[in-house]
């Protein structure tokens, strides 16, 4: 298997199809694509990830991309290793929609904390007043879900954590405000041996971004 990531290691979406392949317990080629130089427009990788996009799986001859569609594939295609979703249906798609949410909402935070913040410790001006209701909106659904308090989203751990760790962290390692639970919760999953791993890539040294 071949796992293809961006040069710096800080893709959200490639941590997460990484961490899954980790969970599984698979053995996987980590190939680094340079997009600043666009590698993938490159026609010969267009070929094969028709979106363009990183990170993109290659198993034997099937080639997949959208890092929440490989961790499901995985998940299905490889029943041994850690279970990357819960077994339940609701827990199921509570990950799934956690995973969707994180994705397609919260741009002010994306944009104000980008990936480098977490990964190269680069330094922002506060929040914006849009990107501090997005984190209110962020801080309150996470605590509910996480309601107990709760080590998991889902009871045991699922991929779906990464995920919501993975925004909490663009907050946490900045020191923006967040309420305690939700910093143990996210370094929590950090801590996590397969986050490790991808913590341990190497990247660009960058103090702002």
């Amino acid at each position: 298997m071949r796992l293809y990531v961006d040069s710096n290691y800080v893709s959200p979406y490639a941590l997460t199809a990484y961490v899954s392949l980790v969970e599984k317990g698979l053995a996987f080629e980590v190939e680094p694509l340079d997009l600043a130089q666009h590698a993938h427009e490159d026609p010969r990788y267009a070929r094969t990830s028709l979106t363009r996009r990183v990170p993109m799986l290659i198993h034997e001859d099937f080639a997949l991309s959208e890092s929440s569609a490989i961790a499901e594939y995985l998940d299905e295609a490889f029943p041994g290793g850690t279970r990357l979703y819960p077994g339940g249906p609701r827990e199921r798609a509570r990950a799934r929609q956690v995973q969707a949410w994180v994705r397609s909402d919260l741009m002010p935070i994306r944009e104000e904390r980008p990936t480098f913040v977490v990964f190269c410790g680069a330094k922002r001006p506060p929040l914006s007043p849009a990107a501090q209701a997005a984190a209110d909106k962020l801080t309150g659904a996470a605590l509910a879900w996480l309601d107990g308090p709760r080590e998991h989203l889902c009871g045991d751990w699922s991929i779906a954590d990464v995920d919501l760790a993975m925004m909490l962290q663009r907050l946490v390692a900045h020191g923006d405000s967040l309420p305690a639970v939700l910093v143990d919760y996210a370094n929590r999953q950090w801590r996590r041996p397969s986050v490790q791993r991808w913590l341990a890539q190497p990247r660009p040294a960058v103090v702002d971004y």
